[in-house]
């Protein structure tokens, strides 16, 4: 059976959600075109960065600003009501999809970043001190890394990186040494966004608990490509971002346990955080107001409940299936290339994306020649920079995959990727032939050299 007849949904069908994906560019047109006038059909495999939004899920936000738009909580008014209750009821139903207790454990943030920032903020300032230690890994998102180091620097506090081996997986044993009785926090990604190794949460969990400290899962890559409990992960906290799930931008999620949000303090100040201000002092409104200063992210919100319904109408064990499937043929067609590098764990056993250099071809000037054959990838070091140097890169070129994404736009991706690999070894071949001389040599001489 090939790979198309194990799709676990109907792919032409889910596509036809997705009018960009219809959509011609321009570039080389001796890649795929015919002529000086066309233009290539799209490849989108850059979903890890963003991923595309479905119909359902713009009109949503269509229907908001045409039927009722309004600020929340602010208005006695039938458009403010109607306003109110369908921000509220997002807030439910993304505690649902993640297996929460209830909307007082969902934030509403701009995205998995600022979510990060309002835990190291909020709890770390006033938790961390210098005898105290966050525990982070080596392939972790700057959005988590920079974070904590410089609260760190603010604190006092050590942090220290559990290693990555050779393999692109935690090194478990190195993990046990660095969660010890100082651990206050542990932050650690669920798949990494540039190995796509897929991190051992529950267990980094039980680790942290062991020596009474939170965790915070950075689940920008996970909670969109498959099913996510907070309670199975043993998660403190948990962010992600809707723009990454076929939502829009504009919007991320941050869980926390109730009774840790409870405790602390606000990150942000102003208008409809508060219960009541005086000149003297204010006190804080109910979960999970209290984290949500100002004009919040209303029709994002309700657009990212567009989001969450149509992802759960396919199924997120198929949504997983079919990235699974995507990406092991991915690395697979990777992996018979001759001068191709490939990131991270088998195909068998990563998320859904393949991070990769071809030797002798920069990742930017991989990115530049695809875009020419329409097909778009992401090239550098994907907000992961002391990754990539533990690498030995300075970049790569990263691919990765989404429910929409088919077997015929990997084929295309692996014949422009031969095309990039097939130029600069022209182009080498060009240079050593001419050398110092100017004379031409053998190809036979300059072939051996090249591969």
């Amino acid at each position: 059976m090939g790979v198309q007849e194990q799709y676990p949904f109907d792919i032409e069908a889910v596509r036809a959600d997705f009018p960009i994906l219809e959509r011609n560019v321009g570039g080389d047109v001796t890649a795929r075109g015919e002529g000086p006038d066309d233009t290539l059909p799209l490849v989108y495999l850059d979903n890890a960065a963003t991923s595309h939004t479905p119909d359902p899920v713009v009109e949503s936000i269509a229907d908001y600003y045409r039927s009722y738009n309004s600020n929340v909580h602010r208005g006695i008014h039938q458009l403010s009501q109607e306003s109110s209750v369908a921000y509220e009821e997002a807030h439910d139903r993304v505690a649902e999809f993640i297996g929460a207790d209830g909307r007082e454990e969902i934030v509403f943030t701009k995205n998995t970043t600022e979510s990060e920032n309002l835990v190291a903020y909020a709890w770390g300032l006033s938790e961390l001190g210098e005898d105290d230690k966050v525990v982070l890994t080596e392939m972790e998102h700057h959005a988590s890394l920079v974070t904590w180091q410089q609260i760190a620097k603010r604190t006092g506090a050590t942090v220290e990186y559990i290693r990555v081996g050779d393999d692109g997986r935690l090194d478990m044993d190195h993990a046990r040494e660095c969660i010890d009785e100082n651990t206050k926090m542990v932050s650690a990604v669920h798949i990494s966004n540039t190995l796509g190794t897929i991190n051992p949460i529950a267990e980094l969990s039980e680790l942290a608990h062991e020596q009474d400290a939170y965790i915070f899962v950075d689940g920008a890559q996970s909670v969109p490509t498959r099913p996510v409990d907070v309670d199975d992960l043993g998660a403190d906290f948990l962010a992600f971002s809707g723009h990454k799930m076929l939502g829009p931008t504009g919007i991320g999620v941050l869980y926390g346990r109730e009774e840790i949000l409870e405790e602390m303090e606000p990150y942000l100040y102003g208008g409809e955080m508060i219960r009541r201000v005086s000149f003297e002092d204010s006190t804080w409104e109910d979960l999970p107001w209290k984290y949500e200063a100002g004009t919040p992210v209303i029709s994002q919100g309700v657009a990212l409940e567009a989001a969450i319904d149509y992802l759960e109408d396919l199924g997120m064990d198929r949504v997983q299936t079919h990235e699974e499937l995507i990406a092991e043929y991915a690395y697979d067609r990777l992996s018979e290339m001759d001068s191709v590098e490939i990131y991270g764990p088998p195909g068998d056993d990563r998320g859904a994306l393949v991070a990769f250099n071809v030797d002798g071809v920069h990742a930017h000037d991989l990115s530049s020649i695809l875009n020419e054959h329409g097909v778009a990838i992401r090239a550098g070091d994907h907000c992961t920079q002391p990754l990539h140097e533990k690498m030995g890169a300075s970049a790569s070129a990263r691919a990765s995959f989404y429910l929409y994404t088919t077997t015929e736009e990997i084929d295309a991706l692996i014949k422009a990727v031969e095309d990039a690999r097939d130029l600069f070894a022209w182009q080498l071949c060009s240079e050593i032939a001419v050398g110092r001389t100017g004379r031409a040599l053998s190809l036979s001489l300059i072939l051996p050299q090249v591969w």
